[in-house]
């Protein structure tokens, strides 16, 4: 697979170059999407927007979020792989780094379906490259393809968005560094639900900003163990024990009813129909919380 590939068409397709005055350019467009935990409220989101357009003037520019919470490589992995299938193929940056300046390797990666993703080896990128088999891994070793001067502090911009515009104007993954083993990468530990005949010991996954509460428990699970819209059972989160409906939308729970739903990434999430069930219930991501059944 070729460079331009990964950059999704940076060049003109011969068949497509001509010009006439009823047919517009069809000039592939070339993407960069970005996600951090970095907030919007200081510059570092802009300053890495400037350094890509600096490279690659042509490229558009995706922010998928900045809100993932301060140093949560989990959730900000579990964002990535859930979103990356509604983005085009391009070139993918995400920065949840609380390692940065240590000891932990600068990655390109490049999938099956031509994607190549840019940030740190802690585990934040490996969720969604394997959605369709990581193809190639290479450490950005390269300092013609990073700024002059690189910060042991913001790696996002020294480092990664500077690779990730390079590939974006068609730049070889190979040339960012030498090979690294798929295998010997960092791959964070997701926790699998335990599943009983009267209960579903589970994981908070991550907490959006409605306070919606996403479990690593699936449809297929609640249906293994009987719960059907309109079930009763009892979420038990730390002691802390609340009765909860099974729904299949907000609409069929009353205000203020606290729900399990299937959200929009086919997981199983609590909320509350009008309310924030996080604040309620002090959830926070990478917590136990047990879904009790049968016998209510």
């Amino acid at each position: 697979m070729t460079a331009r590939e990964c950059a999704h068409g940076l060049v003109w397709n011969a068949a497509e170059s001509t010009r006439t005055t009823d047919q517009p350019s069809r000039l592939r467009r070339v993407f960069v999407t970005f996600l951090s935990d970095f907030g919007l409220q200081d510059d570092f989101v802009g300053t890495c927007h400037g350094v890509i357009k600096r490279i690659a003037p042509e490229a558009q520019i995706i922010d998928i979020t900045h809100g993932i919470p301060p140093q949560e490589i989990l959730q900000g992995a579990l964002v990535l792989a859930n979103t990356i299938p509604y983005m085009p193929v391009g070139s993918h940056l995400a920065v949840v780094d609380p390692g940065v300046g240590g000891a932990r390797r600068a990655l390109a990666l490049r999938d099956r379906d031509g994607r190549c993703y840019v940030g740190p080896d802690n585990g934040l990128l490996i969720p969604a490259a394997e959605r369709a088999g990581i193809e190639a891994a290479h450490e950005l070793a390269n300092p013609d393809y990073a700024l002059e001067s690189i910060s042991r502090t913001f790696h996002g911009r020294d480092l990664f968005a500077p690779a990730a515009a390079h590939l974006a104007a068609g730049v070889a993954i190979g040339e960012l560094g030498p090979p690294v083993d798929p295998d010997a990468l960092v791959r964070l530990d997701l926790p699998q639900p335990e599943l009983r005949a009267d209960r579903i010991s589970a994981t908070i996954l991550y907490v959006d900003a409605f306070g919606n509460i996403a479990l690593n428990v699936t449809r297929e699970h609640v249906n293994e163990a009987g719960i059907v819209p309109g079930t009763q059972v009892e979420l038990d989160l730390s002691g802390e024990r609340v009765y909860a409906v099974a729904a299949r939308t907000f609409a069929d729970a009353r205000p203020g009813d606290i729900m399990l739903y299937e959200d929009s990434y086919r997981n199983m999430s609590v909320a509350i129909s009008g309310g924030n069930a996080a604040e309620m219930l002090h959830a926070r991501a990478g917590q136990p919380i047990r879904i009790n059944v049968g016998r209510l």
